[in-house]
Parts: structure tokens; C-alpha cells; sequence
């Protein structure tokens, strides 16, 4: 049966499936999945064609299009995919013929590689005779293969339109039995009777994504087994709080939740009851959020006290400190005054958020809402003193912290990092204390930031900070501060001279690295000495060592060569692509070998090569 006979009759059959239902899409990738492309000339094209074939049919329901077009990368010519088969196959350059028999219709005779149909039709002697018209001919053939009667267990259907589950419950039980994770981002999905359907009918179900559906509807949950459930992705959804607090009450092994780019201005959490508490949650990302006081972010870690990874990218955060009358917890277990809700409720002057309700409609589900009371803005509760003890308490067990590009714009913000007990892992970019004035260069920024973060293990997703470097921060550090008043110092500067001493003064200190160097390079027997910028990345070196090894710098490893340390520990490799060289300590005299990835794969390429011959 041919792949657009296969087609026909899966409209024919299946007429009552509507566009906009989860089943509608399921059904169209299983069965296309019965046609497995297979690229017998190693163009990699199979796979593109295979996942837009899935695509195209999960969206062709308004336009009913049977071709495919893929764009390709090169002199802007196209492929063009058409639905056909042959027992044993069938080519592009086949099908491209003007008298191909392959297609019944004439408009679907367009599968081709080049900006016309005579640029693929070849004749069998100049196939056969290496014409170099045949390098036009790339062969993708299409065997049968057996239906499968389930979705795989990553089921990836975005921007799909999809609305709602289907009716037809039993057949979507079978299809979706073995789903573990499922991607429905950038559907329609408003409801979340309609979400939980789905769910519902997915006993290993994993990972959910449903950024980008507007979610803001009260929250109802199908009653279910959601057990195996430990990660959910509800970026740009808008979704209120009360049904936050509901899903963290319901999943109660849920370990990692993206509530990023909901327009979140406060966190309306109830965290104070223990029974709201979750444990499990173990990452949050709360990236570009418009919070701009510590006080909001709070809340989060008295909710989740287990959190070991917050991401909180993007956020106006202008201070880690404390403001006072904020909603925290005071001595007698009350919160006091909120000053705005996000979203949910900007206009209020105050919500009882320990008033959350939990009722069961008439099918069973259990519906989370809030009881909002309406109160004076000269509430007494403006009274209630805040107790809460720092910044850090609520994140005891935090061990990586993201707050790149937020509003931070002093040292002293860096110094309440520091305390965070658990904290091993910072990133720290894009913030005002860095760009404006320009006072430091990027490696003092680093060395007063090493200094400052004791305990930090890798700062700014590079390696491990080690010893020497770390020794090495803290007395630039000291000889940074010793010249200036006393009441300019940190902190940090006296803990640091009690483990240092006094440092001698030395004149004219420059904490910046030599900025050229020159390096031998080492390519097989090509050895050439080069002057290289010691700002630079590992990647613009690779760029720039292009023309010299004649290697693509994505296929290129390098392995520096330290030559007084060499005979202890040998070459190192360069892993990291925007890590700068000066961080490699990189002095004049010191060797980088250059070699290609492709090495590592051929003694074994020639150990198989050999056993099939």
C-alpha cells in the first residue's frame, strides 16, 4: 500500500475525528509512523523528513495539503516531499521524472532537489556513469513497515492547535498507555478539565509541558494517579497562584516546576500551613517574572524547604535584603500587609490566602479556589512585625543560584550570597553592579567575586574552582582593599588577612593577565608559534586556528599543554567553549595541541570496516 493510499484512508476512516483534539494528532503520527524513511546516501535527511511528515499532519487538518516542503540550507533550492511508494522503494530521482508513474497526481510529481524538475531527472547511464548531475540524486526510500498501535514514549505535539482530549476515551487509553513524557506546548488548552483528560489516560506519565496555553482557569483535577509525575513545565501559561497552590498540594512527588513568564509581581502562596509544604520539589524556575523585592521570593523557599536549584533569570531584583512590612511570617504564625497580587488580584488591598478551599463538583473533581476578603488598606495587620531572620533562611538546602540579569547593583548583595549555607553553584551575569561603571575587568570581577563567595564551587558555569586560583583571588582581593580607608572595607577583607597575614605592598599592582602571549600550536607534524589574545574564548581560538588546520571549529579539540606542569599532569583539554584562555593560566612558551573529533571514532570505524570485509 502506498503512503498517500495510507493517507486516503485514514480520512476515509477515521471522518469523525475533529481538528483541535489531542486524538486527531495521535492518530495521524501512528499512522505515518508505518513508513520509515530511510537515507541510503548519509544526507541526514531522514530524520527532518520523518518529523515533518509528523508535523505536517498534525496541522493539515484546515488545509488538507499532502506536500511537504522542506527548505534546504543550500543555494536555496528546496525538497519537496511527495506522498508515494513502491514495493522495494522509491527514489528522489525516480519520482522527479516527468514520466514517473509513481503519483497518480500530477501536482504531487514534485520530489526533487534543485529549483526545477529536469535538475533531478537523470537517465540511468548517467546514474551509473558518476555524472556529476547524480550528485543531485539523494535516495530516500520508504519501505513498509508494521503499524505500531501506540505513541512512543516521547510524544512531542506542539503548536498543534489542540484543545481537548477527544471523545473516544478507551482509544486514547491504548494509544497513550506508554507516554512518559508529553510536550503540548503552544496549543489551545484553556481548560484544565481538558488537561487532566489527557493525563489521565497516561499511567507513566513523567514530564508535562504545557507552556504558552493560557491556563488562567480555576484549577480542577481528574481524579487519577499522577504519582510518577516529577516534572512541570508551566512557562507563560499565566496560571493563578490558588492553582499553583493546588497542583503542589495534588502532586506530592513533583520535583521540578517552571512557572517562568507568568507576570508574576508577588507570590500569593499560602506557605505558612506545614500541610501545603512540598517537600519533594527539588528546582524552580521562576525566570522573568516582574518580583522586585526578596521578601516575595521568600515565600518560595518556605514552600518548597527542600529546594536544592532556583532560577530567577531575568527578575528586577534590585537587593537580597529584607523590606519590612512585607507578607512574611511574624512570631505568632500571621502574615502581614500584602502589597499587590500579580495578576490575580492587582486591585486588592489584601487576600487571606489561608482561606484556600477545596470543594468536589458533581463528577467528583476536586476544585481549588480562593476566598478573597476585601479589607481596608489601614488593616491592622500592617501592625504585625516581620521576624524573619535573613535573606537566607528560607533556602537552607539551596545549592545553585541563578539571578543573571537582575538589578543587584552592589558588593554587599554579593556578601548575602555568601551566607546562603548550602550554596555551591552562582551565576551572577548581566547585573548593574558589573556594567555600570566600568570598573573592573572581567577578570577582577571575577577574583572579588571568588574572594566574596567562599564557599561557591563554580561560579558562572565554569569549572571547578580550584585551590590555587581561589588562594590567588583572596590575596589580590586583600592587596586590592589594603591601600584604601578602613571604611571602605568588607567584611571579607579582615576574615582574609587573618588567613593570608598582611601582605607586603607591591607598586603599581595589576590584577588584569599579560593580554598576548605566544603559544606553539601542534596539528600532526604542523608546529607553528602564534601570539594569541588571552581574552579570547576557547571557540573564537578554534575559529581563528580554521585556517591554519584546515578542521570546522565545531569538529576541533584542543588540549593545552602547561610546560612547566606538563611531566605531573599532562595535556588538558579544552572543554569549554566561552571559557577565556587567560582562565587556563596561559603563559608565553606553553603548547596547545590541536586534533579533530573525528580521531576518536577511527580505530573504531577501521576495526568495523575490517570485519565486514
Amino acid at each position: 500500500m502506498t503512503l498517500k493510499r495510507a493517507l486516503r484512508l485514514f480520512n476515509d476512516n477515521d471522518i469523525e475525528l475533529v481538528s483541535g483534539e489531542l486524538l486527531y494528532a495521535i492518530e495521524g503520527i501512528i499512522f505515518l509512523s508505518q513508513y520509515e524513511l530511510v537515507d541510503r546516501t548519509g544526507s541526514g535527511l531522514s530524520q527532518v523528513v520523518s518529523e515533518c511528515l509528523a508535523c505536517a499532519w498534525a496541522s493539515r487538518a484546515e488545509t488538507r495539503s499532502r506536500r511537504i516542503v522542506l527548505s534546504a540550507a543550500r543555494e536555496n533550492r528546496y525538497w519537496f516531499l511527495a506522498a508515494a511508494q513502491k514495493d522495494n522503494g522509491v527514489t528522489l530521482a525516480d519520482m522527479a521524472r516527468p514520466d514517473s508513474t509513481c503519483l497518480e497526481d500530477d501536482r504531487l510529481a514534485e520530489l526533487k532537489y534543485g529549483s526545477s524538475t529536469t535538475d533531478c531527472s537523470l537517465t540511468d547511464d548517467e546514474a551509473e556513469s558518476g555524472s556529476p548531475k547524480a550528485a543531485l540524486s539523494v535516495s530516500i526510500f520508504i519501505p513498509k513497515k508494521s503499524p505500531r498501535h501506540t505513541v512512543p514514549a516521547l510524544l512531542v505535539l506542539q503548536d498543534c492547535d489542540i484543545e481537548s482530549a477527544g471523545n473516544d476515551a478507551e482509544k486514547l487509553r491504548s494509544k497513550c498507555k506508554n507516554v512518559e513524557e508529553l510536550d503540548l506546548a503552544q496549543n489551545k488548552l484553556s481548560q484544565w478539565t481538558e488537561v487532566f483528560d489527557i493525563l489521565q489516560h497516561m499511567p507513566k506519565i513523567k514530564f508535562v509541558n504545557l507552556s504558552f496555553n493560557c491556563l488562567a482557569e480555576v484549577l480542577e483535577i481528574k481524579h487519577g494517579n499522577y504519582d510518577l509525575l516529577r516534572n512541570l513545565v508551566l512557562n507563560g501559561t499565566r496560571v493563578s497562584w490558588s492553582t499553583v497552590q493546588g497542583l503542589v498540594r495534588h502532586l506530592r512527588n513533583l520535583e521540578e516546576l517552571h512557572l517562568s513568564l507568568n507576570e508574576y509581581k508577588t507570590v500569593d502562596l499560602d506557605y505558612q500551613k506545614p500541610e501545603n509544604a512540598n517537600p519533594a520539589l527539588k528546582k524552580l524556575h521562576f525566570t522573568g517574572n516582574p518580583v522586585e523585592v526578596w521578601n516575595e521570593i521568600s515565600k518560595l523557599g518556605y514552600l518548597f524547604p527542600n529546594l536544592k536549584s532556583l532560577v530567577l533569570a531575568e527578575c528586577p531584583i534590585r537587593s537580597l535584603g529584607l523590606e519590612e512590612n512585607r507578607n512574611l511570617p511574624s512570631e505568632d504564625g500571621r502574615r502581614t500587609k500584602e502589597e499587590g497580587h500579580g495578576q490575580d488580584n492587582e486591585n486588592m488591598n489584601h487576600l487571606d490566602a489561608d482561606e484556600h478551599t477545596s470543594s468536589t463538583d458533581d463528577k467528583g473533581n476536586r476544585i481549588f479556589e480562593s476566598k478573597v476578603n476585601y479589607e481596608r488598606s489601614e488593616s491592622k495587620s500592617e501592625s504585625n512585625g516581620t521576624t524573619i531572620k535573613s535573606p537566607h533562611d528560607p533556602f537552607r538546602m539551596l545549592r545553585f543560584l541563578n539571578v543573571n540579569g537582575t538589578l543587584l547593583s552592589a558588593w554587599d548583595e554579593v556578601e548575602r550570597l555568601a551566607r546562603f549555607p548550602a550554596l555551591k553553584s552562582l551565576r551572577i551575569q548581566g547585573c548593574p553592579l558589573f556594567e555600570s561603571p566600568r570598573e573592573y575587568t572581567e577578570h577582577e570581577r571575577r577574583q572579588l567575586l571568588i574572594a566574596r563567595l567562599p564557599n561557591v564551587e563554580t561560579l558562572n558555569g565554569g569549572g571547578v574552582i580550584s585551590s590555587q586560583e581561589r588562594e590567588d583571588a583572596e590575596r589580590a582581593f586583600i592587596r586590592y582593599y589594603m591601600d584604601k580607608p578602613e571604611a571602605d572595607r568588607p567584611e571579607r577583607y579582615s576574615e582574609l588577612v587573618a588567613i593570608h597575614g598582611k601582605l607586603d605592598p607591591l607598586v603599581n599592582v595589576d590584577l588584569t593577565p599579560e593580554k598576548r602571549v605566544k603559544v606553539t600550536f601542534t596539528y600532526g607534524d604542523l608546529v607553528e608559534v602564534r601570539s594569541v589574545d588571552v581574552y579570547r574564548t576557547v571557540f573564537e581560538l578554534k575559529t581563528k586556528l580554521e585556517s591554519m588546520v584546515k578542521i570546522p571549529a565545531n569538529r576541533m579539540r584542543l588540549f593545552y599543554v602547561d610546560q612547566e606542569m606538563k611531566a605531573q599532569y599532562g595535556p588538558e583539554e579544552m572543554l569549554y567553549p566561552n571559557k577565556q584562555l587567560y582562565r587556563y593560566n596561559i603563559r608565553n612558551g606553553d603548547e596547545i595541541i590541536i586534533d579533530s573529533k573525528l580521531n576518536r571514532f577511527a580505530s573504531t570505524s577501521s576495526t568495523t570496516s575490517s570485519i565486514r570485509s
